[in-house]
């Protein structure tokens, strides 16, 4: 049992008992929080992290009878936006609904303000998405052989942008140009949304990004996507080679979205906002919406299995970090 499957078990012990405590009249704190709740994306508006908040929001409103406010702190790889949930109070009002780069922040900000595994609480894996390389059709490149020779031409003459430094797309194209010995340049932006507008507009030659953050303008004609990294190829890009296909073998890079509360929130809270994200997720609209509008899959496992999940994705990419000497924004 690693750490943070202890730290379930034990919390659920004691918080069942405070929580117990608290609803035989210990005090405003016995119901469930009354709220607004708010739910922090360590990102800028417009990325697939804050969608994923937003079409969960009015389910768990429905859910938890209170009133659901999204908030968008941005900055440091995700770190400022963290570190304001690691450091919030255990009430049930505060959670953090964050993206794949979560993983990599101990090795990316050596002196973060908060531990990963103390200060948070892992709650829910929501799901996930390859990642995908794309570029405005207009732009020379067809595939990634053909990206991989302009980089050899020229090196670091092609651009990519990404959601922000140390993100999993920059460090699978980090993987990628040191396995082709074809260096690019890479374009950090803060957030998603704004990544991808500069893609579209033509300001850089390609964006990374999860499929679900690069569906509607793939869907829409205005990015095309050149190589996907997920194991397999997408149903709805079935015409996009994966890495592997294309010469790189064992090359995967996967988005993923889970959701965090401070450490220390009563068990029964967690388990609580763990089965309304889990109603939120599986209404038959908001379904659709992620497995074909955004291109992911739900997984809606619970504290346990995203403590285990986490853990191996901080050795995975922590590792690229450290080997490549990669530094936050």
């Amino acid at each position: 049992m690693n750490a943070w499957s202890r730290r379930v078990v034990l919390g659920a012990l004691a918080g069942a008992a405070t929580f117990e405590a608290r609803a035989q009249g210990a005090g405003p704190e016995a119901a469930w929080p009354s709220g607004p709740i708010r739910i922090v994306v360590p990102f800028a508006p417009g990325g697939s992290t804050d969608a994923v908040a937003r079409l969960a929001a009015p389910g768990l409103q429905r859910a938890l009878g209170v009133s659901i406010v999204v908030e968008n702190r941005g900055g440091a790889a995700g770190s400022l936006g963290t570190d304001v949930v690691a450091k919030a109070r255990p009430d049930g009002l505060t959670w953090l609904l964050t993206f794949d780069s979560h993983a990599v922040l101990p090795a990316l900000v050596p002196r973060l303000p908060f531990d990963l595994r103390q200060d948070l609480e892992p709650v829910t894996l929501i799901g996930g998405a390859p990642y995908v390389a794309a570029c405005r059709p207009d732009k020379p490149f067809r595939d990634l052989a053909a990206v991989v020779a302009a980089a050899k031409a020229r090196p670091g003459s092609v651009t990519f942008a990404t959601p922000g430094n140390g993100t999993i797309g920059h460090l699978v194209m980090t993987l990628l140009g040191s396995r082709a010995g074809a260096p690019f340049q890479h374009l950090p932006y803060r957030g998603g949304g704004p990544a991808v507008n500069d893609a579209v507009a033509g300001h850089v030659d390609m964006v990374v990004g999860s499929a679900a953050l690069l569906a509607p303008q793939v869907a829409g004609g205005t990015l095309r996507p050149l190589v996907q990294f997920g194991p397999q190829r997408l149903p709805g890009l079935a015409q996009v080679p994966t890495a592997e296909e294309s010469g790189f073998p064992g090359l995967q890079a996967e988005a993923w979205w889970g959701v965090f509360a401070p450490a220390r929130v009563p068990a029964p809270v967690v388990a609580r906002f763990h089965e309304a994200l889990v109603g939120a997720f599986r209404d038959e609209r908001v379904s659709q919406q992620i497995t074909e509008g955004q291109q992911a899959r739900l997984v809606l496992a619970g504290p346990q299995e995203l403590g285990r999940f986490v853990d191996g994705q901080i050795e995975t990419w922590g590792r690229v970090v450290r080997e490549n000497d990669i530094k936050a924004d």
